[in-house]
C-alpha cells in the first residue's frame, strides 16, 4: 500500500527498518507491533477539550495529556469486507488508569492512488492521506481532504471545524527505535493536538487482524 502510494523510488529512500514497517501487507504475510512511550502529549487551549472528548466516544481522537505514557500501536493486515488490503492503525494510550484509544484503517484508493485513512469504530471519517520521504529516509504524512459517511449521507466535512495532521516518522539506528511526532493545526484556530514519542517494533506473521483492531462498521465509499 505505501509502495504504491509514494512510488518504488520514493520508497526505496525510506530507512530499510521503515521500509520493513510500512510493508506490512497480507502478501508479505506480517504485522507490525510497536511498543514504546510518548514523551509528551499535548492538546490546544480549553476549547478544544469538547472536540477531543467527543471524539473519543468513537476512538476518532485522544483527549488525554501528559508526559512518558505508555503506549503501543498494532498494525495488522486484512481484507475488509469488500476486498480490499486493509492495515489497521490502532493506537492505545495510558496516561490514566482506564487507556484512551485511536482507531485508524487505511487503504488504497487505486484510481488516485492515495491512501485513504477511516478514523474512527465506523469509519464515519474518510481523510485523504499525502506522502512524502524526508532526507534522513523517514516518512512524512499530511492529511488533506476529509469525508464523513453515515448510511446515505455523505458530504466533503468543512476544515474550519477540523485540523491538519502532519506526522513525522523515522528510525535512529543508533537507539534502535522509531521516533514520531505528530501536530494536528486548524487554519484558523491553531494547534489542536500533537504528540513526541518513540517505540520498538516486533513484526509478527499475520494475514489477518484481530477482530479487536477492525472496525465495527466498514464503508465502501471512498
Amino acid at each position: 500500500m505505501f509502495r504504491a502510494a509514494l512510488g518504488d523510488e520514493a520508497f526505496a529512500r525510506l530507512h530499510p527498518m521503515m521500509q520493513r514497517r510500512f510493508g506490512v501487507s497480507v502478501a508479505n504475510g506480517y504485522g507490525c507491533v510497536g511498543r514504546g512511550t510518548m514523551s509528551r502529549i499535548r492538546r490546544g487551549p480549553w476549547w478544544t477539550v469538547p472536540f477531543l472528548l467527543i471524539g473519543r466516544l468513537r476512538h476518532i481522537l485522544v483527549a488525554d495529556t501528559g508526559t512518558n505514557v505508555p503506549f503501543v500501536i498494532e498494525n495488522y493486515p486484512y481484507l475488509d469486507p469488500y476486498g480490499r488490503e486493509t492495515v489497521t492503525f490502532v493506537r492505545e494510550y495510558r496516561a490514566r488508569r482506564r487507556p484512551a484509544r485511536f482507531d485508524a484503517t487505511m487503504v488504497l484508493d487505486p484510481d488516485r492512488t492515495t491512501i485513504v485513512d477511516y478514523l474512527g469504530t465506523h469509519q464515519h471519517l474518510a481523510v485523504d492521506l499525502h506522502l512524502e520521504v524526508d532526507e534522513n529516509g523517514g516518512l512524512v504524512l499530511r492529511s488533506d481532504e476529509q469525508r464523513f459517511y453515515e448510511g446515505p449521507i455523505a458530504f466533503r466535512f468543512p476544515m474550519l471545524f477540523s485540523g491538519r495532521a502532519e506526522l513525522h516518522e523515522r528510525y535512529d539506528e543508533a537507539e534502535g527505535a522509531f521516533h514520531i511526532s505528530l501536530e494536528v493545526r486548524n487554519r484558523i484556530f491553531g494547534f489542536l493536538f500533537g504528540y513526541d514519542g518513540w517505540f520498538t517494533c516486533e513484526f509478527p506473521p499475520a494475514t489477518d487482524a484481530p477482530d479487536r483492531l477492525k472496525p465495527r462498521r466498514h464503508e465502501r465509499r471512498l
